[in-house]
């Protein structure tokens, strides 16, 4: 059998290289009124530039915190996120504007949040460039080439209304990528559309990650998710609990194996699946065994030596 470290891919957790998104001990709190809210809970994540990345979990679980942390929507309360070398706690007001509008493109799931309904399907596409004052030549060639490439050369004139679900979702990452950002960040882009949809824009996502290198993470709900990205990240109550990746992923003539590992962040800290602990008697309490290449939970009131009476 070949090493874990030869199955699993480059772009893993266990690979320490320089990373395009790197989060440490990232906390997010919101204090509406008289409470206070914890969405993240001292994250600690790499992702590697060019890594296609779903991030799953329950709702409230913090999966969209984590995302508008990234695009610059949210300001984290402490710890730090870098994206590309730029450290973004220390951006400016003026800073996090350039950043979002040239360094990241954004998709939600509501087409109403992505799209604007009086402007045809060309000029959704070039407005970012527009906002980011490219010239009109550079406009028309660059929303020409994106048309095709999502192939809806023949629909450039027609109204959001005039579409599709799939096609909006689809005009949706055009205008997301008009500014050729080098991160791309999707929050649930199948929400509203049935699984053959879904498909086909997750299938647009493998072939933008890998034609333009582009870095994508996205939020998702859809169920076999796995199936279509490098690498799953689950969020459990703020914090990162466990990582999935699936092997021969995009070689569809082999059969794929989904192995889930659980995550130590740089502290030591574990989280354990709770479909895991369900199956044990294990108490808040654990005695834990060592060696060279493993560690061992076990009940300490199982285990625990007698004592004399």
């Amino acid at each position: 059998m070949n090493r874990l470290s030869d199955r699993i891919p480059h772009h893993s957790p266990f690979v320490y290289d320089d990373a395009f998104i790197k989060c440490r001990d990232l906390f997010k709190i919101y204090k509406p009124a008289d409470l206070e809210v914890v969405a993240l809970r001292g994250v600690d994540l790499d992702i590697q530039e060019g890594e296609l990345t779903a991030i799953v979990g329950a709702s409230g679980s913090g999966k969209s915190t984590f995302l508008n942390v990234l695009a610059g929507l949210e300001t984290p309360s402490a710890g730090q996120v870098t994206v590309g070398g730029r450290n973004l706690l220390d951006m400016n007001h003026k800073s996090l504007v350039t950043y979002r509008r040239s360094e990241v493109g954004f998709v939600w799931q509501s087409t109403s949040r992505n799209l604007v309904p009086y402007l045809n399907v060309r000029d959704n596409i070039e407005l970012p460039m527009a906002i980011a004052g490219k010239n009109t030549k550079h406009r028309r060639t660059r929303s020409s080439y994106i048309l095709s490439e999502l192939q809806l050369a023949d629909k450039a004139l027609r109204l959001p209304e005039q579409l599709s679900g799939g096609e909006q979702q689809r005009v949706a990452i055009g205008v997301a990528i008009s500014n050729s950002p080098p991160l791309l960040l999707a929050d649930e882009p199948t929400g509203e559309l049935d699984s053959q949809m879904a498909i086909d824009i997750f299938d647009l996502f493998k072939r933008i990650n890998r034609d333009q290198r582009t870095t994508i993470v996205m939020v998702s709900h859809y169920q076999n998710i796995a199936q279509h990205v490098d690498r799953v990240v689950h969020i459990r109550d703020g914090r990162i609990s466990s990582e999935s990746f699936v092997e021969n992923n995009f070689d569809r003539s082999q059969e794929s194996t989904e192995n889930e590992y659980v995550v130590i962040d740089e502290a030591g800290r574990l989280q354990i699946p709770t479909e895991i602990l369900n199956k044990t008697s294990m108490s808040r309490l654990a005695l834990v065994e060592s060696s060279e290449e493993t560690i061992t939970l076990l009940n300490p009131d199982k285990f625990r030596p007698s004592q004399a009476i």
